[in-house]
């Protein structure tokens, strides 16, 4: 027999995507899931779905959702993954399939301070900590470490990144000692960031409007408590879906539109095998 692809695809690598793959699983739905990297593939956990592993442009994307027939596309990708969202858009337009958005919300106006600085690039947020002290602690990941790096040229540098051999090569490619890499998975409590930043001593830390389930306030609050200044990376502009989709912001809202998906569509809901 053959088996016929799930009609539900996912863009994920975020805590968000492992949330709607274990709504799906719960609802009984086939799907699989889009992962840019092995470590991605681990973060997703014990789920129902197919894993996919690979980063794909625009071409590839559009030939996998004709390929497989995929009626649903979600776009659960990271809030700063701007370049994968705005292919997933093109290739969906490409292929006339529906798509939604889930954009965890956001937080940056939750907290405001004199040491709080919400700028709009890595560019402008080097331009802050240019003068701010010596000591630079990035908690934005390993995406963008040697953009930091060049824009911090004679500060001194430490990364916290995931604890994977790939970002552990890249972060010693970019000459980044033992003393200055902190290989941890987040997000982390306040108490746990509280103490981190007495260990390391940074005179700015620099982070990402992650929301919630990236710990923003766990992450920020601390530094204020400890008078150290931080600066915030705003997200990208949200991505414009038209009559493609629509955009969704929680899980309660993203089970309404599963719930028209399952009522507007009952093929879906049953595993199809061609004999």
């Amino acid at each position: 027999m053959t088996y016929d692809p799930p009609p539900i695809h996912i863009f994920g690598g975020t805590s968000d995507a492992r949330l709607i793959c274990q709504l799906l699983d719960r609802a009984g739905e086939r799907y699989s899931l889009s992962v840019a990297t092995d470590a991605g593939k681990q973060l997703a956990g014990d789920i129902g779905g197919e894993v996919v592993v690979g980063r794909m442009d625009v071409v590839a994307i559009a030939e996998f959702l004709i390929n497989r027939q995929v009626q649903w596309v979600i776009d659960a990708s990271h809030p700063y993954a701007d370049l994968l969202s705005d292919n997933v858009v093109a290739a969906c337009q490409q292929s006339k399939v529906l798509l939604t958005r889930y954009q965890r919300p956001s937080e940056i106006e939750v907290l405001n301070h004199p040491l709080l600085y919400k700028v709009e690039s890595v560019a402008a947020a080097c331009a802050v900590a240019q003068g701010l002290g010596p000591r630079v602690l990035l908690t934005t990941g390993s995406k963008q470490l040697a953009e930091y790096q060049q824009g911090l040229a004679g500060k001194t540098l430490f990364a916290r990144v995931l604890p994977t051999a790939a970002v552990l090569s890249q972060c010693e490619a970019l000459g980044l000692g033992v003393d200055h890499i902190i290989a941890l998975r987040g997000p982390f409590s306040a108490q746990f960031n509280h103490a981190l930043y007495e260990f390391c001593q940074p005179d700015v830390v620099i982070t990402k409007e992650s929301g919630a389930q990236g710990g923003y306030q766990e992450k920020v609050a601390p530094c204020l408590a400890l008078n150290i200044p931080c600066i915030v990376v705003r997200r990208p502009a949200a991505v414009v879906l038209d009559s493609l989709g629509q955009q969704v912001t929680s899980l309660d809202e993203f089970t309404q539109h599963l719930m028209h998906w399952q009522q507007s569509d009952p093929r879906a809901r049953t595993t199809r095998i061609i004999k």
